[in-house]
């Protein structure tokens, strides 16, 4: 069966940026496949790629079969995307637009009233569809948005982070309608960080950092792959090294610890990976009490997909955004947004 969407071997790079460095991914037709990594990590370069928005520099993207390089225009017509950042003109109603958006993909005039009729109803905007869409709140404005990408009925929905900025109520109800899409037979592809979200929401994921694929599969496999349990340990809140790697060496020699990984960014902290076991908890308490060390906090859990990434990486999600957030150039954002 044709993917829905096949991206392989992409390359794109902003001077001396490397955005996306390589990733390959293939979205099956029906699906929710979602592309989870922090800011920075390459998701809304390859997402711009394959809505042949931005040029990539290397690499196939096919959409349904058709090449988003050599035959754009026809990939486009498989696609509907909905970017991050909502810009509309806020005087136009909510109507408005969207009879402006389908004049922008050429529909028939005849189907124009009937198919934004379809998807106001469809996203629960009848109310507001005669309203200046500058008086909808960031829910409704965001529904609005996805009305848009769906309105030419396409293949792929493309979504960049779908949710940010929106309140749980909202969040919710647009997790719901993707589902609802999906039900319907819509690929739908997401962007986003917030693990939850993916958790949720994918069928199956790809996990990005510094534009390359670490790790795919669905939710399911990804966290059986890391395999046992988790004990996240302080020893104080903010631990020096030394504390940190005495504790590690302790712990490591305990029958159930498979692993134990100090996360820095966190001061210090560590991150235990252990044989499922209902005494783990116990055994490292007191393995730290016998040695002379505090115990600042500890907890058990089940692996998430954040363990995932924190496996692949050393580091966590939450360690990543901090640390694309301390080291972005404004003056290369710009650049970069310019193109």
């Amino acid at each position: 069966m044709t993917p829905a969407v096949l991206i392989e071997k992409l390359q794109k790079r902003y001077g001396s940026i490397e955005a996306v460095k390589d990733i390959s991914l293939e979205v099956r037709s029906g699906e929710i496949f979602g592309l989870l990594g922090p800011n920075g990590a390459g998701k809304t370069t390859t997402l711009r790629c394959l809505c042949t928005l931005t040029e990539p520099d290397a690499g196939k993207i096919e959409v349904s079969g058709v090449s988003a390089i050599d035959n754009p225009r026809a990939a486009r017509q498989r696609l509907g995307y909905v970017a991050q950042a909502v810009a509309p003109d806020k005087v136009l109603t909510g109507r408005e637009l969207l009879e402006l958006q389908a004049a922008l993909y050429h529909l028939p005039k005849a189907s124009i009233k009937p198919r934004i009729a379809e998807v106001l109803n469809l996203l629960g905007l009848d109310e507001w569809a005669n309203k200046r869409s500058g008086t909808y709140s960031g829910g409704l404005m965001k529904r609005l948005d996805l009305a848009a990408g769906l309105l030419h009925q396409p293949d792929v929905l493309v979504l960049d982070e779908p949710t940010v900025g929106l309140d749980i109520e909202s969040r919710v109800a647009v997790w719901n309608f993707l589902r609802q899409l999906r039900e319907q037979g819509t690929t739908v592809l997401i962007t986003s960080h917030y693990l939850e979200e993916i958790d949720a929401l994918a069928d199956r994921v790809a996990i990005i950092d510094r534009g390359v694929v670490i790790s795919a599969g669905t939710p399911s496999e990804l966290k059986d792959r890391v395999g046992g349990e988790r004990i996240t340990l302080r020893i104080r809140e903010f631990s020096p090294i030394d504390e940190a790697e005495k504790a590690r060496s302790l712990l490591q020699s305990l029958p159930m610890v498979q692993e134990v990984i100090i996360n820095g960014a966190q001061g210090n902290s560590l991150n235990l990976v252990v044989t499922p076991n209902s005494e783990a908890l116990t055994s490292v308490q007191q393995a730290l009490t016998q040695a002379g060390l505090p115990t600042f906090g500890i907890a058990q859990s089940r692996p998430s997909l954040d363990d995932v990434y924190l496996a692949a990486t050393g580091r966590t999600l939450m360690d990543a955004e901090l640390a694309a957030a301390g080291s972005r150039d404004p003056k290369a954002e710009r650049k970069q947004s310019m193109r």
